[in-house]
């Protein structure tokens, strides 16, 4: 029997063991899709406690605590850090074949060094043992992320934003290089709301140019694209539950999008054949940048009305949607190929029903030009956990290259949450190690390492090109 979290956790046999100690674990990071907080990092912010690097905001612990029957005063209400704490240190001993029982105790041991297993019975040492390490420099934000060898960071960030922290943070001596991504979910929005108007006056203020038409609408997005360009940004971001529908016969656009200016409510025909003409536009931009483009498609938000009034969006009430996928992907992004102005492209699904069918897709639009151009990107939220990270891994190996895919991303809030990478990369070891032990691969470590460092790190590093 196997001891919980030793050295070899998840590593079933020597080769993938082989694989992860000496070509995996010392590679550098780099995560090109994460939720952390700019501010945060050029403030170099020292955490107060570790509820507040851990559970503030952590949506997937909030979804546990109330499984668990925790009341909401104790997770996002007024209770105090250490009762929110000790409230998740309950929880944990019920999360067991959970993946968040894996990375509580990963994250307690690799910023911490602490091997006990949180409960009740072990949460008020360690919640002042954290404490007192919170107060160090090798635990602020900055100090955390190096601690893991991060390498590089690109944080999510809207079209209206100025950018100052990124500024600051290229200012520090010591830091990770950090690269705003371009997410323009909410100029998308085409619902003529108060929300989306309120969003367009910021839009046109900040980008000088008054918004009274679709082509002032373009110009204004341009204007953005091109200072977070010239601030370091290569790659966008966006999240729909799915690409908004394709049709070539789309008409009085500019008149609908004045209506929406107006207020007036459009049908759902008319806002995605508004969404569907910016975004192809928006799409254009990217590829004459020569950014990447990553679509994370299929999340079915704010399910429960009551808990979207009370506490906002992204608080732990979304789930895996059902969408079709297929047709729309592929009139939008064939639009865009055949005027070669399609550029590389990440696609992340949501639902393990999709796999496959997003493994082919990618492989439609690959032109021989660009390696790994189409990318079929790594188990995103629900499915960024063993089984769901071995299904999207399958797949595209059975689909496409696996040697030329980009690798894991946290997807996070948290600047705790980096020994995800760890957990990510040990599975794609043990995937390799399975295949050689059962004879499905050669015994060539040389040619298997080669090929987990270029996952794990390498093909990232290629494909982003942030340093150009």
């Amino acid at each position: 029997m196997k001891k919980f979290l030793d050295q070899d956790f998840l590593l079933s046999n020597t080769v993938a063991q082989e694989l992860y100690h000496n070509h995996a674990a010392h590679m550098p990071i780099i995560d090109y899709h994460n939720h952390l907080s700019p501010e945060a990092m050029a403030s170099n912010h020292q955490f107060a406690n570790i509820t507040e690097a851990w559970l503030y905001g952590d949506h997937y612990k909030w979804r546990a605590m109330r499984a668990n029957g925790i009341d909401e005063k104790y997770i996002t209400g007024a209770g105090t850090d250490e009762e929110k704490f000790n409230k998740w240190a309950e929880t944990v001993p019920y999360t067991l074949r959970n993946p968040l029982f894996h990375w509580t105790h990963l994250e307690l041991r690799r910023y911490f060094g602490i091997d006990e297993l949180l409960s009740p019975q072990t949460a008020s040492e360690i919640y002042y043992e954290t404490a007192a390490l919170m107060k160090k420099d090798s635990h602020s934000c900055i100090g955390l992320l190096l601690q893991l060898n991060v390498e590089t960071l690109c944080t999510t960030d809207d079209p209206v934003d100025n950018l100052e922290h990124h500024q600051s943070i290229k200012a520090r001596i010591k830091a990770p290089k950090v690269y705003p991504s371009f997410r323009p979910d909410k100029a998308l929005a085409m619902d003529g709301s108060k929300d989306h108007l309120s969003y367009i006056q910021k839009l046109s203020e900040v980008s000088g140019v008054f918004i009274n038409s679709l082509d002032t609408l373009l110009e204004a997005l341009q204007q953005r694209v091109n200072y977070f360009h010239e601030n370091g940004c290569r790659v966008s971001d966006l999240g729909f539950n799915q690409i908004p529908a394709f049709n070539p016969k789309a008409t009085g656009l500019d008149q609908q999008f004045l209506s929406a200016l107006e207020g007036k409510t459009l049908d759902l025909e008319s806002i995605e054949n508004l969404q569907e003409f910016v975004l192809t536009a928006l799409c254009k931009m990217y590829h004459a940048k020569g950014w990447a483009q990553q679509f994370h498609l299929g999340a079915l938000r704010n399910n429960n009305e009551r808990g979207l009034r009370e506490l906002g969006p992204d608080t732990g009430y979304d789930s895996m949607g059902d969408f079709s996928q297929a047709e729309r992907m592929s009139k939008f992004f064939n639009n865009l190929d055949n005027t070669d102005q399609l550029a590389k492209t990440i696609i992340y699904n949501l639902n393990p029903r999709d796999n496959d069918l997003f493994a082919t897709m990618a492989g439609n639009f690959n032109d021989g030009k660009t390696i790994g151009k189409f990318q079929f990107g790594t188990g995103w939220w629900f499915l960024d956990q063993k089984v769901g990270m071995e299904a999207q891994m399958n797949s595209l190996s059975n689909m496409g290259l696996f040697s030329r895919f980009i690798g894991m991303l946290t997807d996070s809030r948290s600047f705790l949450s980096f020994p995800r990478h760890e957990y990510f990369r040990r599975i794609l070891c043990n995937l390799i190690g399975t295949d050689v032990v059962n004879g499905e691969l050669p015994h060539d470590i040389g040619l298997l390492g080669s090929m987990v460092e270029d996952i794990c790190y390498n093909n990232a590093k290629r494909y982003f090109e942030f340093d150009q």
